[in-house]
């Protein structure tokens, strides 16, 4: 046995734990509040506990309110990589095991989680075993078995139908059924954090194999029976759903706890903006709990004051961002609009000009942003992994100052000059005129016109444009306004994974990630980022990392791949955001965290007269 396999063996799930506890003590920004429960509310009980919910038992709550007001657009959390279909999915589909709002693993339809310890992690780190919890039914009353759980992983890992957590399932050489209640995942190399296959809301939902095994690769898209209403082993399941509209939840008859859920119907509700979605809860008292309120602090603050509510925040990984297109967007190039292929990268005219991305970074000033759209909720930041703190880089920081001279003086010497005094800055009779794309949300509209401002004070034209975030954030691959189709030169957004360990989610920026036809433009390499110069180190790093144990050296490695990346303006990062929610004073049981769904823990809600 090696030195690094002895060293996992002692450590064992004890890494998690240490992860959990560097987060507590660094992950969050000086005097900024860790994961925060509403006032009263104590950690979560892990799954088996005694419930949190009353005595009165399953369904004695009547309905529960919740908005999210970018609507769902699916329940197949695989097929879009909108936050908010993976959340609403959560209801009804679940993972082998969770994150708690503390980034620890906690078993939910598995028994326990493996370890080299336990037996569950070979000891020279190439295979991971699962054991599955007896007598756990779909809400179809059938029992979840082992085929299931390979099945899901075939699903995701056929090619040809662009799922979005396709980067968790790397490196995989097999996935085989031992028995009934057993899964085996066998990697083709050591793999010191085995974690990326079924852990979390955005990696793990676990599918029905009998309804979904005749929606796979192509057809995926096509089955709209299947993706909006999954059999799933959730305390809930789909009553009717609407697309970009509203999901109404019933009980599952056959949730394996017989004391949960509490509430009888569980529904949430799209539509609006975040300020609205806010004051349903913090004034009106109409909801009980709203996610993603993306609202201005001082507004919030004031809604707070009614006394009806309460403002949950968390820090975590999500950093509101600009991505920058690295292909031409021009919509004369019909089906080649913004489309990349190894055979023709359709390079953009101008941001490929490694000097204008970065005078875009060095014209804006990030604490203004926070200052206007965050306050106390956020921080400036240089990198795209922002915390914990082990894993987050120093040397991106003068990013924080801004340099509108410098920024101009880098145009002019790059050959970009304003020739005709329009203010516009122009070379080789290229014009710098870009259109700078988002979700409508107040927020970001005011981010953008600073922005806006900004850049053309160095030069560059910029026309805005904002798009409902039920469409923005969706996976309609027939749709020109997702994200991922990425029809401008530059969008902004912000983007985050489960867990504390990022080597699934740096795996993002590979060229195989990018987002283009042939995966229905589910990649996750929204930028199409695959430089010529750097392509290679990256993919070095990220093998390195699939090989290397030990928080602190992989840590290391995240830093110098996020640098890669940010260093090369594939995005520009903008602001660590943290994650906004508020829930009704009566509302029990919530454990927001910043490491997976929101909805992670739903059968432990309740209310609290």
């Amino acid at each position: 046995m090696t030195v690094a396999q002895k060293l996992w063996r002692l450590r064992g799930l004890a890494i998690l734990v240490i992860m959990a506890m560097v987060l507590a003590a660094c992950g969050a920004p000086a005097g900024a509040p860790a994961a925060e429960a509403p006032a009263g509310e104590s950690a979560a009980p892990a799954e088996g506990e005694e419930a949190a919910a009353p005595a009165t038992g399953r369904g004695a709550g009547g309905t529960a309110n919740v908005i999210y007001w970018q609507a769902p657009s699916t329940m197949n959390s695989y097929l879009s990589g909108g936050t908010k279909d993976i959340e609403a999915s959560s209801v009804v589909l679940e993972p082998l095991a969770h994150y708690d709002p503390d980034g620890v693993l906690v078993p939910y339809l598995a028994t326990e989680i493996p370890t080299v310890e336990n037996g569950g992690i070979s000891e020279d780190l190439t295979s991971i075993t699962w054991k599955l919890k007896e007598g756990v039914l779909w809400s179809d009353g059938t029992p979840l078995t082992a085929e299931d759980v390979v099945f899901t992983a075939e699903y995701c890992m056929n090619e040809e139908m662009g799922c979005n957590a396709a980067s968790g399932y790397l490196d995989i050489a097999s996935v085989e059924a031992l028995d009934d209640l057993t899964v085996k995942v066998t990697f083709t190399k050591p793999k010191p954090f085995p974690y990326g296959p079924f852990v979390g809301s955005q990696n793990g939902h676990i599918i029905q194999k009998a309804q979904f095994q005749d929606c796979t690769g192509l057809k995926a898209q096509e089955c709209t029976e299947q993706n909006f209403y999954p059999i799933g082993t959730g305390p809930y399941k789909v009553k009717d759903f609407r697309a970009n509209d509203t999901v109404l939840f019933e009980i599952n008859e056959n949730y394996r706890d017989p004391d949960k859920p509490y509430f009888s119907e569980f529904v949430i509700k799209g539509g609006g903006d975040a300020a609205a979605a806010a004051r349903a809860v913090l004034e009106t008292g109409e909801a009980d709990y709203a996610w993603n309120t993306q609202v201005e602090p001082q507004i919030l603050a004031e809604m707070e004051a009614a006394g009806i509510g309460t403002v949950i925040t968390a820090f975590g990984p999500g950093v509101e961002r600009i991505m920058i297109n690295f292909t031409n967007p021009d919509p004369a190039l019909g089906d080649k609009r913004s489309e990349w292929t190894p055979e023709d990268p359709n390079p953009h005219p101008f941001l490929t000009d490694y000097n204008v991305r970065k005078a875009l970074s060095m014209a804006i000033d990030r604490s203004a942003l926070n200052e206007v759209g965050y306050g106390a909720m956020g921080q400036p930041t240089c990198n795209v992994v922002p915390a914990p703190a082990y894993q987050a880089s120093t040397a991106n920081d003068d990013c924080l100052v801004q340099d509108i001279e410098g920024a101009k003086a880098l145009l002019e010497e790059s050959g970009w000059v304003d020739e005709d005094g329009d203010g516009v800055r122009e070379k080789d009779g290229m014009r710098l005129s870009l259109l700078y794309q988002t979700s409508t949300n107040s927020v970001r509209q005011k981010t953008q016109a600073l922005v806006k401002q900004w850049w053309e004070e160095i030069g560059v034209e910029t026309e805005l444009r904002n798009i409902s975030a039920d469409v923005f954030f969706g996976g309609d691959p027939a749709s020109p306004d997702t994200y991922g189709k990425f029809y401008s030169d530059v969008e902004m957004y912000t983007n985050t994974w489960d867990g504390t360990d990022a080597e699934t989610y740096m795996g993002n920026w590979t060229c195989d990630e990018i987002a283009r036809a042939e995966n229905q433009w589910l990649g996750n390499n929204i930028s199409r980022w695959c430089s010529d110069e750097y392509k290679d180190q990256y993919q070095a790093l990220m093998d390195e990392l699939a090989d290397t144990v030990g928080t602190e050296a992989r840590g290391e490695i995240v830093k110098q791949a996020n640098d890669l990346v940010v260093q090369d303006y594939a995005l520009i990062p903008l602001i660590w955001r943290g994650d906004v929610s508020v829930a009704a004073n009566s509302l029990k049981g919530v454990h927001m965290g910043p490491w997976d769904s929101e909805l992670w823990n739903i059968a432990d809600w309740y209310r609290e007269e």
